[in-house]
């Protein structure tokens, strides 16, 4: 049986001097410290198959970044975009306003923005159609937050994915390891230390 490792990319740290959730908003790129740390996450790929990303700008340019030191062109697809948000364009503490608590009625859902499953079902097609695309290789999905953590945690159970602590750090590789169809197990990488 073959190995085929997906590696989920989420977007270096974003230049956001006003402190909002940009989430699908364009015209967020990266920071400086963000193109270090996919720098860093380049390097330790190494190679890739092929580089996929998420249409917006900070996922675009961290894909470029990494198709510097990988080779390939990159292919956008839109399934990998972040989640929406009702709070998106809000500074990150608008939730505490009163105003806003109606939108945080239902956290299984959750109430504030795209369901969970629905996350987690175009990210798996994504996923899926890069393992069969490119069985036995190494394929790099450039993405968000949110819809890796998201898909990391549909294959491991079926929790929801708040209920755990978030391990996505920018410009952390996720690592899908597969054995011929079955998911095999997870990796996980942060550029911390390196960037």
């Amino acid at each position: 049986m073959v190995e085929t490792r997906i590696h989920l990319v989420r977007h270096g740290e974003v230049h956001n001097p006003d402190y909002l959730r940009y989430g699908r908003l364009p015209g967020f790129r990266l920071s400086d410290r963000g193109r270090a740390q996919a720098e860093a996450a380049a390097r330790r790929l190494c190679r890739a198959d092929a580089i996929i990303s998420s249409p917006l700008e900070r996922a675009v340019e961290t894909a470029e970044i990494i198709a510097r030191t990988t080779g390939g062109a990159i292919r956008l697809d839109d399934r990998l975009i972040e989640a929406r948000s009702e709070f998106d364009g809000l500074r990150k503490t608008a939730f505490l306003a009163p105003r806003y608590w109606r939108l945080l009625r239902d956290p299984m859902r959750p109430s504030w923005g795209e369901p969970y499953a629905e996350v987690a079902m175009r990210m798996r097609v994504a996923i899926e159609l890069a393992r069969q695309a490119h069985s036995g290789g190494s394929v790099v999905l450039v993405s968000h937050q949110s819809p890796i953590w998201i898909a990391r945690r549909s294959y491991e159970s079926a929790a929801p994915p708040w209920l755990r602590r978030m391990r996505c750090s920018p410009a952390s590789i996720t690592t899908l390891v597969f054995v011929g169809a079955r998911f095999d197990r997870d990796e996980y990488w942060h550029p911390t230390s390196e960037a």
